[in-house]
């Protein structure tokens, strides 16, 4: 008996790319043995709704698109009790997760993990009641990860976020907040928080592969704290540009579940979409959620 895939494709992401790499990646897919069932996206929360009410009866659900398609592709897949296997194609702008899972950028040399049939358990995250597959974060340059327009990312790719990075420099200040880290209180006032389960943040912050376990139930957590001082700030922008998150002030923790309570309208991005303001956010980590193909 054959088995099946539905591929989940986001034709809005990498519009200016060849079309041809989907075909080959989809003619991967049948030499691999699948019966394969194509699903374009035409508007936001589309992938979410086809894995959800589709997902269930294939054996591989496959999404295609930038981070935010595969953020949808695996709400949908949580919702279900049951996930089937998950494959990514990444064809996005930044695509920070595939840049952890090493995945190729290529569609059809992605789509031949499918047949090479190696399974990795993963981790993914809940914040509040939506989810994350690699990063929550908010503060400094979290606006640019959702507002750069889908053209300027298909032109200019990692430009486009440090161009919308730069317009908030004027508005750059600390966010005070009530913090819980696994029981760890760490009330302060932070320009920048993420908590993240990659190596790769915004295309432009890096973590060690070697500290970053993907399904260890645990997430990385950085938080960049306000400088007092004109010596604290450089030794906190050595730090980030030597990617030494020990040092510097900063906070780098391995943590499960975080509680922040803001105490000013905080928004947040979640894997580069946009999430509202919360009185609170509890974050949690959801260990082996998912199995994923590589």
């Amino acid at each position: 008996m054959k088995k099946s895939l539905l591929f989940i494709v986001n034709p809005a992401a990498g519009r200016t790319q060849s079309r041809g790499p989907l075909f080959d990646a989809v003619t991967a897919f049948s030499n691999a043995g699948y019966l394969v069932r194509v699903r374009t996206t035409a508007a936001r929360g589309d992938a979410t709704a086809i894995a959800r009410d589709e997902g269930g009866d294939y054996d591989v659900v496959a999404c295609c698109g930038g981070d935010g398609t595969l953020n949808e592709t695996v709400s949908g897949l949580l919702q279900l009790e049951r996930p089937p296997l998950l494959a990514y194609l990444p064809r996005g702008t930044t695509n920070d997760f595939a840049s952890s899972l090493r995945i190729s950028p290529r569609p059809a040399e992605a789509a031949r993990a499918v047949e090479r049939h190696q399974p990795r358990a993963l981790d993914a995250g809940s914040w509040n009641d939506r989810c994350f597959v690699y990063v929550a974060s908010f503060g400094a340059f979290t606006k640019s990860s959702y507002s750069a327009s889908q053209a300027a990312k298909n032109a200019l790719g990692h430009f486009a976020y440090i161009l919308e990075g730069m317009k908030d420099l004027n508005t750059l200040r600390p966010y005070s907040l009530r913090l819980t880290a696994d029981g760890e209180e760490l009330d302060g006032e932070y320009l920048f928080g993420a908590v993240c389960n990659s190596t790769s943040i915004g295309g432009l912050m890096k973590l060690d592969p070697e500290r970053v376990v993907l399904d260890d139930g645990k997430f990385e957590m950085l938080l960049i704290p306000m400088p007092k001082t004109a010596a604290e700030l450089q030794e906190l922008l050595l730090a980030l540009l030597n990617q030494q998150y020990d040092a510097g002030g900063l906070i780098f923790r391995h943590v499960s579940h975080v509680s922040v309570e803001p105490e000013e309208d905080l928004p947040w991005s979640l894997d580069g979409e946009y999430a509202p303001s919360a009185g609170r956010v509890e974050i949690r980590n959801h260990q082996a959620a998912l199995t994923i193909l590589l």
